[in-house]
């Protein structure tokens, strides 16, 4: 296999602060792998043999709850690291990640985790770092699901992927990989009849336009102001 461009990856969170030879070092253990729509990276509960750098494409991770209910917890963007089971003590992936386009990712075992962080320490600490955002984007939503009206929760939602994903255009900030209203129904906590309501009603005060698993943020203002107002 051809060697991996440094270059590629240089400006990645995941190495900040790596020497490029360093990373040349890194590369050698990867490989990249193409993950076509529909395809799922890992499944939960699957033994956790690998982790992975997200180069291109996008990604969905979704939890099935003790009683069935499928959760959208996340969704993955280029540059972001993911699968590190390994860095949180776990021998199993925690959720399934999906692509949702064609996607294409850096691919590492998972028995190489332990020798990296500990020959190149700025891999652990981006590592934490990247841990600690999570957890704390996942206390957000805990505390949004437990005391926000669902209209906000939608809001926060719609807001918190478009600045993952937005690609901004002449006509708002559109979502940039497919996104379904079911997707946000489960990011949510609520049902699908409930979040099609609420973007009609936001479609007629010209806040978005959602189509076939496409939504652009037309007004990102006022949706701010609307997830942020005051709960009565």
């Amino acid at each position: 296999m051809p060697s991996l461009d440094k270059s590629l990856v240089a400006d990645l969170p995941m190495f900040a602060g790596v020497a490029p030879d360093d990373i040349n070092e890194i590369l050698k253990e990867a490989q990249s792998v193409r993950y076509p729509k529909g395809t799922n990276v890992f499944q939960q509960d699957e033994e956790a043999r690998s982790f992975f750098v997200l180069l291109h494409g996008h990604l969905r991770v979704m939890k099935i709850t003790p009683d069935g209910q499928q959760v959208v917890v996340r969704f993955v963007t280029p540059g972001d690291l993911f699968g590190i089971a390994m860095a949180m003590a776990r021998r199993t992936y925690p959720a399934t990640a999906m692509a949702v386009v064609d996607s294409v990712a850096l691919v590492w075992p998972s028995a190489a985790w332990p020798r990296l962080v500990a020959k190149h320490p700025s891999l652990a600490v981006n590592t934490i770092q990247t841990v600690g955002t999570r957890l704390q984007d996942a206390h957000t939503r805990v505390v949004e699901m437990s005391t926000e009206q669902v209209e906000k929760r939608v809001a926060h939602a719609l807001l918190r992927v478009a600045q993952q994903a937005g690609r901004k255009g002449d006509d708002g900030i559109q979502i940039d990989f497919p996104i379904s209203r079911q997707d946000i129904a489960e990011m949510t906590g609520t049902t699908l009849h409930t979040v099609s309501r609420i973007l009609s009603g936001w479609e007629n005060q010209g806040l978005v336009e959602s189509g076939r698993q496409k939504i652009t943020i037309r007004n990102p203002h006022k949706l701010f102001m609307l997830a942020e107002r005051p709960t009565d």
